[in-house]
C-alpha cells in the first residue's frame, strides 16, 4: 500500500486491519524521508518521484509472488510506474495522481500548478504542508476535529517530485512517463466525484491508458481522501471483494 504525497503509511492504517483480517501480508513502507516525527533532510527537496520508485521496487525482492499494488494519489502514480517495471498481481489506483503525458482537466489543477511559482523555485526546495489547502481540497470531506487530527500528521514533501508530476511538460528527464503497454496487470481505478486534486475528468484520462483490463468507477460523494473520509469502508470493502474475482478468474483459468 503506498501513500501519496506530505503523507506517510499511516494513513493505510485502517485498511491494513481489513485486509489483515482477510489474511493478506501487508507492506505500508513510509516513502524516503517521510517518517513521523523526524525533521526531513535538504535532501528531500530534491528527491524524485523516480527515487521512491527505485525504493518501493526494492522492497518486490522480499516477496515470494508478484504483490498487489494499491496506491493512493501520488501513490497511485508509484503503483502504475511499479507495475511498468515488474510482475504485479493487481493495481488498485485511489484518486491517482497521472503520469506524463495525461492532461489536466479542469482550470483548478491547472491554478495549483502556476501557484507553486510563488514559492520560487520550488522544484529545489522541501515544501511544507499547508493547512488551508489540505483542509479545504484533500479532507474536505472529514469531519470537523478528524480533518484536524489527520492533517496533523502531515510531512513535508519533496519539491522536485512535485514538479515532476504537476509540471511534467518541463521535465525534460519525464521522470513520470509510463509505457502503459508494459501494464499488464488487472487495474481497479477508482475516483472521487467531488476531487478536486486529481479530478475525474483526469483520472478518467488515467484509466483509458489501459483500456481492456481496468475496472474504472467514480464515487459521485466522495472527494480525494478516498482512504480515510466517511464511506472508506466501503470503498475497502469493494476493493477486497474485486481482488477476490480477480482471484476467481485466475483460478478458473487455470
Amino acid at each position: 500500500m503506498i501513500h501519496g504525497a506530505f503523507c506517510g503509511g499511516w494513513v493505510f492504517d485502517h485498511w491494513r486491519v481489513l485486509f489483515e483480517e482477510r489474511g493478506y501480508f501487508v507492506h505500508a513502507p513510509d516513502l524516503r524521508f517521510h517518517g513521523a516525527g523526524k525533521r526531513p533532510p535538504l535532501a528531500l527537496g530534491t528527491t524524485s518521484v523516480l527515487d521512491y520508485a527505485a525504493d518501493l521496487e526494492a522492497d518486490f525482492d522480499a516477496f515470494d509472488v508478484p504483490p498487489i499494488l494499491i496506491g493512493h494519489s501520488m501513490g497511485g502514480l508509484l503503483a502504475q510506474m511499479l507495475a511498468a517495471r515488474r510482475p504485479v498481481a493487481a493495481l488498485v489506483l485511489l484518486a491517482p495522481s497521472a503520469p506524463w503525458g495525461v492532461l489536466p482537466s479542469t482550470p483548478f489543477e491547472i491554478a495549483s500548478a502556476q501557484a507553486l511559482y510563488l514559492a520560487g523555485d520550488f522544484w529545489a526546495r522541501t515544501l511544507k504542508p499547508q493547512a488551508w489547502i489540505a483542509l479545504a481540497n484533500a479532507l474536505d470531506m472529514l469531519p470537523d476535529g478528524e480533518r484536524e487530527d489527520v492533517f496533523s500528521r502531515f510531512v513535508p514533501e519533496s519539491g522536485r517530485a512535485t514538479f515532476e508530476i504537476m509540471h511534467w511538460p518541463l521535465d525534460l528527464a519525464r521522470a513520470t512517463q509510463i509505457d502503459a503497454r508494459r501494464v499488464t496487470a488487472p487495474i481497479l481505478c477508482l475516483t472521487g466525484g467531488r476531487d478536486r486534486v486529481n479530478p475525474p475528468g483526469t483520472v478518467r484520462r488515467v484509466a483509458q491508458r489501459y483500456r481492456g483490463r481496468v475496472v474504472y468507477r467514480e464515487l459521485p460523494s466522495h472527494s480525494h481522501w478516498l482512504i480515510g473520509e466517511p464511506g472508506w469502508e466501503v470503498i475497502a470493502q469493494e476493493t477486497l471483494a474485486w481482488l477476490d474475482g480477480i482471484g476467481a478468474e485466475e483460478t478458473a483459468n487455470t
